[in-house]
Order: structure tokens, then sequence, then C-alpha cells
């Protein structure tokens, strides 16, 4: 038994009929980085669960983001005049990243290559990456920081949510259309950003307070060309594959309204956690900025990850989350004072939330398993004793 079925009898016989269809178009995906996973795949042991692979690229990520935690806690390291983070640390950062990416990479093709392709291990990746989306970007902040010529942890928060929104847009798309159109922004950022760490390495962070030309920064350069990418390349991409479908006929779903039901839980959940912020008697982001976005990051991926379950099993997408019911009840009593240490409130609420999140992760891949009759983390089979 799954420690809670979150997976329904009618989702599980969409699973059953699940077909794999993505499109990917990215000129460095196709025609660099494929040809180098196709590469590395077959020094793989035809042993190695394809999840595994997943799993351990997930960790790099998590273990980059607790080590800058560790050494910059509150983004205030790369600021001029502070004793900024070790050479090592960047160049560590720099390899992990690199290894995630690759290993996000090679774990479908390792699963081709062994024929253990299943629903769960596309739903193991996707709902990973969606929970990698606050780990990457909080370990990147570090970078600028804070200081004169870093970036305000407001403006991080926002880029954030623009982030977490390029996520889910491929997914509400293929909720719609049935085909994932993997976005070009997620090769190049990952690329640029083990690049971006190497060079901090060795030029240090002060190089990042000199202006790229005129008066523009690089902290400038970088929140638009995010931003950019995210409102001129996916944002219309993903309106236009949606609207086609729906002007041909072949949405996936009755109306626009049951098109756009996905959306209603995220944009509550921003709605929240903006007026936490906003309205927060002890500027609560200024005080714990990492701790916040990793909060926020969570709930959004325990969000995006039943999207995804509703988008694979090709059932109605739940218009509310129960998770942001109690969280209604966390903002509203920390911004009217019932709560009067917000900081301890933030702690006691951010572990809730990974915890339900875990909980709920673990659950759906037993659930999973057990319906196919696989081990996440094993090509061997169940005995059927």
């Amino acid at each position: 038994m799954a420690l809670y079925e979150y997976v329904t009898k009618e989702q599980l016989a969409g699973f059953d009929r699940y077909k794999y269809s993505a499109v990917d178009t990215n000129p460095l995906s196709v025609y660099v980085m494929h040809p180098f996973w196709n590469f590395l795949v077959k020094f793989l042991p035809t042993w190695l669960a394809p999840n595994l692979i997943t799993f351990t690229g997930f960790m790099f990520l998590v273990l980059n983001f607790l080590m800058l935690a560790f050494y910059d806690f509150d983004f205030t390291a790369s600021s001029a005049g502070n004793q900024h983070v070790s050479s090592w640390v960047w160049v560590a950062a720099g390899i992990f990243n690199f290894l995630a990416y690759t290993l996000d990479g090679v774990d479908g093709k390792q699963a081709r290559r062994t024929n253990s392709s299943t629903p769960l291990g596309e739903l193991f990746d996707h709902g990973l990456d969606s929970w990698a989306c606050i780990f990457f970007v909080a370990t990147v902040y570090s970078i600028f920081g804070r200081g004169e010529s870093g970036v305000g942890v407001v403006t991080l928060y926002y880029i954030l949510w623009v982030v977490l929104f390029s996520f889910i847009l491929s997914h509400w798309e293929k909720y719609n259309t049935g085909i994932l159109f993997l976005p070009w922004g997620y090769d190049i950022s990952q690329a640029t950003i083990s690049f971006v760490y190497l060079v901090t390495a060795v030029v240090g962070v002060e190089t990042w307070y000199q202006p790229v030309i005129f008066n523009l920064l690089y902290r400038d350069l970088f929140t638009f060309m995010i931003i950019g990418c995210s409102f001129t390349v996916t944002l219309p991409m993903s309106l236009y594959n949606v609207l086609k479908a729906y002007r041909s006929n072949t949405l996936k779903h009755s109306s626009l309204y049951e098109a756009f039901l996905p959306f209603l839980s995220p944009v509550l959940l921003f709605v929240l956690s903006t007026a936490w912020v906003v309205f927060s008697p002890s500027k609560i982001l200024e005080l714990q900025p990492r701790i916040y976005c990793l909060m926020v990051g969570t709930a959004f991926a325990n969000v995006t990850c039943k999207l995804i379950v509703c988008q694979m099993s090709n059932t109605r997408c739940e218009p509310l989350t129960w998770l942001l019911l109690p969280m209604a009840v966390v903002v509203g009593g920390a911004i009217t004072r019932v709560f009067t240490n917000e900081t301890l409130l933030l702690y006691l609420w951010t572990a809730a939330v990974i915890l339900t999140h875990i909980h709920y992760g673990i659950s759906v891949v037993k659930q999973l398993s057990d319906h196919f009759s696989i081990y996440a983390f094993s090509l061997k089979k169940p005995s059927r004793d």
C-alpha cells in the first residue's frame, strides 16, 4: 500500500494509455547536447536505473543550494566589503550544476537503452525539475548578492516567479495539446550558469561590479535575459500553441475555461506569498530571503506536480491545491500580527511544506511503482510471491 493514494483509479488508467510526445527545436540541445549525451550514455552500466540517474542529478542541485547556504546564507557575501565566497566553491558549483544538467539529459536515454521507459520515469524527472527551479535560482543569486552592485531580494523574488511560471507554462501547454514543447531557455540557461560559476571562480565576484557597457551592470543583463526570454519567447509560444489547438479543435479540454483552469492554484499561491511579502510587519523577505524563496519554490513544485499527474493521465486538473488553505491561514496570521514571531512562523511553515511535498512525492512514486510492478530505483522486477 502507498503511504497515501494521491493518484486516483481514473488517473492510473490514464497512465496505462500514456505515450510520451515532445518537441525539442533548440539548436544547442539538438546539435550539441544530445550528441554529447548519446556518447556519454554508452559508458553507463546497463543495470543502472534511469530514476537513480535523475535523482542523483537533482541532489547535485540540492548540494549546490546547501553549499551556498552555508557560505552565503543571507546573500551578502558577494557585496563589496564582505568576506567573499572562496573560489573553490564556485568551481564546485559549476561542476555540480553541469553534472545535474548532464544527468537530466542522460536519464531518458538510459531508459530507452535499457528498455525501461515508463510513465513513472517521466513523472519523476519532471516532478524533480519543478522543485529544482528554486535551487538553481537561489544559488545563482549568490554570484551578485544583495549589495549595491547586486539585486534586491524583492527583485529576486519576482525573478523566481518568472522562472516558476516559465516552467509551468510548458506543462500547461502539454495539458492542453498533448505535446511537451521543450523551452529553449532551459538548455541555454543551464550551460550559461555553469560557465558563469567557473568564470566567477577565476575572475572573482568583483568583476561583476563593473558595468558591461555605459551604466548597464551584469546584474541588469542577467535580469533582462531571464525576463526577456520568458515574455518574448516562452509565454507567446505557449499561448500560440494552445490557441492554435483551440482553433483547430484539437484542444484536449472542452473550453478555454477548462484550458486555463490549471493556472488558478499557481496564481493563488503567487497572491498569498506576495501578500506576505508586501504586508509583512517585520519585512520577512528582507530578514529571511533564502528560506522564504525555498518555501515558495517548494509549494509551487507541489502545485506543479499535481498538474503533471493530470496532464500525463489525461484527467481534469483540480482547481485548488489543498496546501493553499493552511497557507492562507499562515499568511493571514502573519500580516495581522496574530503570530508575532514571523521568522519562527516561516521556518515552521517551510518545514511543513517540505515534509508535505516529500510525503506526496514518495506516495505517488510508491503508488505508480506498485501499479506498474516495478522498482523506482532498480531495474530488477519485484517478486510476485
